[in-house]
């Protein structure tokens, strides 16, 4: 499988300062996931235009069933993550979004002021996710199971189909 993942920031896009989202995700989802899934990564200012050609490249040329992003989903003028993402969307998936802001509510009560939210854009799942490295792994566990769940649906698999043991019996 190929999946995406894009950082927004300027100022790791400018070279101020590193990229370490993009590669937290790649690392949490080849553990949870498995090692062997293809990656590609960008790392692009927080311009909605260039965000959302990024996505529309990342699903259509690329071929990429999963695209994660992190940064860009809070409340500062620059935070555009959820509008580009949302330009592209073929179906809005909020459920992601409202999960990771009350699964770490209790522990960071600013959780409620992200904006991230998922969807599907022809095959592919796309979700935002906030743009610190462990704000990223707290998500990504509440999150693994509907990853999977979508990933299986969106790749025509029959999830709620009963296994050929449990019908024999």
């Amino acid at each position: 499988m190929k999946i995406g993942r894009i950082t927004v920031s300027d100022r790791a896009s400018a070279g101020i300062y590193a990229d370490l989202g993009g590669p937290e995700i790649e690392r949490l989802l080849r553990v949870h996931l498995g090692p062997s899934h293809e990656f590609v990564a960008a790392v692009i200012p927080d311009e909605q235009d260039r965000i959302a050609e990024t996505l529309r490249l990342f699903t259509r040329q690329e071929g990429c069933a999963l695209v994660v992003t992190t940064g860009g989903t809070g409340v500062t003028p620059r935070d555009v993550t959820p509008e580009a993402t949302r330009a592209v969307l073929e179906k809005e998936l909020p459920g992601f979004g409202e999960a990771m802001r009350m699964g770490n509510f209790e522990r960071v009560p600013t959780s409620i002021l992200s904006r991230a939210t998922a969807g599907i854009r022809g095959q592919s799942l796309i979700i935002n996710l906030p743009g610190k490295p462990k704000a990223i792994g707290e998500c990504l566990s509440l999150l693994m199971p509907a990853i999977r769940e979508a990933l299986a649906h969106l790749q025509g698999h029959d999830t709620h189909q009963a296994e050929p043991s449990a019908t024999r019996k």
